[in-house]
């Protein structure tokens, strides 16, 4: 029997020796393994290449993303603090469609007065929805006549009726809403920028509250907060106040309407961009984009001597007349922005895709109103 007891003792202790011999060998072999990563090792580890849906082989995007690369690596000369990171975006033809036969704001404008609303307009609004026709000038005078359609609404219904409005399909492409509108590369490009620590700013031509409510019902919304939304401004009040002459003469109480007066403030465009960024971002931007001449003041403010960081402005060029309804022309356009120093970007060349699939364009742009 004492034999025996004998026995079990010593094989119990060799299991036991031989467990522990075992986990000294694992603890071994993964320290080894992760003290040394194989070239398997770094196989299996995935990368995610940035800017997908760009072309193989663009510049533009190679420059990004090299910009990217210095600015955010802290041993580079050209590295940028976080919080001078500051990313600034024009929206219509830079961000989204503006060719649906032409912008968000001024087609709804021509819904609003005509279909939605008319018994809310006057003879004059309707009679200029109507006249609006390819080739017309976006100029103050009909932003004023946006605010005038607009006047007795609220703050909120006015946003509301944005939304609203973003929901209808546009005839100038197949299976678009108005809402459909981001160019998925430039959003892909939002996203890249907002993940390396950039702040991203929308500085549109749009009035302030439409691009607000554009933007919330995108898929930049992530990445671009309601302060970042900066646009032209239409004249808000507290309702009952409306024709007194300041703000000043009366306070807000619970339960009180910001509505909007029909009055006009600004036109966020040209040097008005640059004048908002200053009072509003405080400071120089370091990366700009833009699509048009209107946006040349914030590309040129971007990237003024001045500035203590490395900053770049590029220019997207609407070429691609086979997705698009883009009829510039490539040659022009870029060299003309390669002069005033900014890097030009082709739809056509350097957009893999433009819009999310099954939106292709329709067979004519522009269909005219009844």
């Amino acid at each position: 029997m004492e034999e025996t007891k004998k026995q079990l003792n010593f094989w119990r202790c060799a299991a036991i020796l031989e467990l522990i011999a075992l986990l000294i060998i694992g603890v071994v072999f993964t320290t080894g393994r992760g003290a040394a990563p194989t070239d398997q090792g770094a196989a299996d580890e995935t990368v995610t290449e940035p800017l997908t849906l760009w072309t193989e082989g663009s510049a533009p995007k190679q420059k990004l993303i090299d910009y990217v690369t210095a600015v955010t690596d802290e041993t580079s000369a050209d590295f940028i603090p976080v919080e001078d990171r500051i990313a600034v975006f024009d929206m219509d033809g830079t961000l989204a469609c503006e060719t649906y036969y032409t912008y968000y704001d001024t087609m709804m404008f021509i819904e609003y007065c005509l279909h939605d609303h008319p018994d809310r307009v006057s003879d004059e609004l309707k009679e200029v929805a109507a006249a609006i026709k390819p080739g017309y000038v976006a100029d103050e005078t009909l932003a004023r006549n946006f605010a005038k359609a607009y006047a007795g609404m609220t703050v909120e219904e006015f946003y509301n009726y944005v939304v609203e409005f973003g929901q209808k399909k546009t005839a100038s492409f197949n299976n678009m809403r108005y809402i459909d509108n981001f160019y998925r590369p430039m959003v892909e490009l939002v996203k890249y920028l907002y993940d390396n620590h950039f702040t991203i700013y929308v500085i549109s031509g749009t009035e302030r509250t439409t691009t607000r409510a554009i933007v919330a019902n995108s898929p930049i919304r992530e990445y671009v907060t309601p302060e970042h939304v900066i646009g032209t401004d239409f004249e808000v009040k507290q309702a009952g106040h409306e024709e007194e002459s300041s703000n000043m003469n009366y306070k807000y109480e619970n339960g009180d309407e910001l509505v909007l007066t029909g009055g006009f403030v600004q036109k966020n465009l040209n040097s008005n961009k640059t004048i908002y960024i200053e009072q509003e971002i405080g400071q120089r931007p370091v990366l700009a984009f833009g699509n048009s001449g209107s946006d040349t003041s914030m590309m040129n403010y971007t990237i003024d001597s001045r500035n203590p960081y490395k900053a770049e402005a590029y220019m997207i060029v609407a070429d691609d007349n086979e997705r698009e309804w883009g009829t510039q022309d490539w040659d022009k356009k870029s060299a003309e922005y390669t002069e005033k120093g900014y890097t030009p970007i082709s739809m056509k060349n350097d957009f893999s895709v433009i819009y999310e699939d099954g939106i292709t364009k329709a067979e004519q742009q522009y269909v005219p109103a009844e």
